[in-house]
């Protein structure tokens, strides 16, 4: 397929990432839109979320990251997710990079969501036409009615499944065990070890990160005590 004849629908606040522009470049036809989830549209059911790595991260820890999965999930049956940087600098933001990969696990195992790396914007965009070249990229309409994620019960097991090692069936017999998130986070390190399928050493290290001061909260105060 000719690149004239290439169509991506971009979200707006893609603009300042630099890679519309790459895009347009080599005459991409490119439809600037408020997207309600993901990034670009670059076929009728494929959608890409486009992340840096620090942006990952925080949306791991904000539980933003599973909340869009989901939604990705229950709006197109081909989501990806780019992640876009250099992945050592995971260790320069968190402490225990288990988290981090912990997470990517879920995305890719659980909610079985492709994760492709990209160096730089440069190489998000080749990735970027890859996909929209592809000869079923053209068929269907690329914008649809989004569905609204305001189940209560899909946001509180997103909650839960942010937690390293924890799919929703684990997050499911939480919930069913401590009756809400906030009170399966307060529980105790031998009330957690008690739920089917999870052992002593998960629940450990789950305790650990709930309870273990940030290195950012550490560094803060360190700075409070020097001044």
């Amino acid at each position: 397929m000719k690149i004239e004849n290439l169509r991506i629908v971009v979200d707006e606040r893609e603009k300042k990432s630099g890679i519309p522009d790459l895009l347009r470049a080599v005459g991409i036809n490119l439809e600037i839109k408020t997207l309600p989830i993901g990034d670009y549209i670059v076929a009728s059911e494929t959608i890409v979320e486009r992340k840096s790595v620090s942006d990952l991260i925080s949306s791991i820890f904000d539980g933003r990251l599973f909340d869009q999965c989901n939604r990705l999930k229950e709006n197109y049956s081909n989501p990806i997710i780019l992640m876009e940087g250099n992945v050592a600098e995971i260790e320069k933001i968190v402490e225990n990079t288990l988290v981090f990969y912990g997470a990517l696990a879920t995305i890719a195992i659980d909610f079985k969501i492709p994760i492709i790396p990209t160096p730089s914007a440069t190489h998000t965009a080749k990735m970027l036409i890859s996909m929209c070249s592809r000869k079923d990229s053209s068929r269907g309409p690329f914008l649809k009615k989004i569905k609204k994620s305001d189940d209560l019960s899909r946001q509180q097991l997103s909650v839960l499944c942010s937690l390293p090692g924890i799919g929703e069936k684990l997050a499911s017999r939480m919930l069913v065990k401590f009756g809400s998130p906030n009170k399966t986070l307060n529980a105790s390190l031998a009330e957690l070890a008690k739920v089917e399928g999870l052992s002593e050493i998960r629940a450990k290290k789950i305790k650990q990160i709930l309870e273990e001061k940030s290195k950012s909260y550490k560094e803060s105060n360190q700075k409070t005590l020097d001044i």
